[in-house]
């Protein structure tokens, strides 16, 4: 929540590489901008504050369809599934979504779906990318899960 997966991703980027970051919090993102200029890649960051789905829109708007090379999602549990069909069209073919927290503290997988929301939400995300023919994913058990989908184009 402060930049740091944002300041990673610029740091690998190339000398022209971009990255389109969204956040709904001025405080928290003002530290990782103290973070991405000490680290000089500031000026790679285009940074949107607003929610998620509104800054996913207003790209889809601007004519970003297929532009990107990756999206990485890690956000409100409960609207994951909103931002990969907002994020997916702006992937190019053989590009990456990278879906963070998916195994929810290994609470998922189980017969029974979670009562939470949250979980309800990122198990039947799961259950989605494991059947969706627009991508190729696979769920890997690093961290808190990441589910790395594969965009194979129309």
């Amino acid at each position: 929540f402060t930049g740091h997966s944002t300041l990673a991703v610029a740091l690998a980027l190339p000398k022209d590489g971009r990255v389109v970051a969204s956040d709904i919090n001025q405080q928290t993102t003002g530290i990782g901008r103290a973070h991405w200029d000490k680290a000089g890649v500031g000026k790679k960051i285009d940074l949107r504050i607003g929610p998620a789905i509104d800054t996913l829109k207003a790209l889809a708007r601007e004519g970003r369809q297929g532009h990107f090379d990756m999206a990485f999602i890690d956000a409100w549990k409960p609207e994951y599934d909103a931002y990969y069909e907002l994020v997916l069209p702006l992937i190019r073919k053989d590009g990456l979504i990278v879906v963070d927290n998916m195994l929810w503290g290994g609470r998922l997988g189980k017969k029974s779906p979670p009562k939470h929301p949250a979980g309800r939400a990122l198990d039947a995300l799961n259950r989605k990318l494991a059947r969706d023919p627009r991508v190729e994913s696979v769920l890997l058990p690093i961290g808190d899960g990441l589910n790395l989908c594969r965009v194979l184009g129309a």
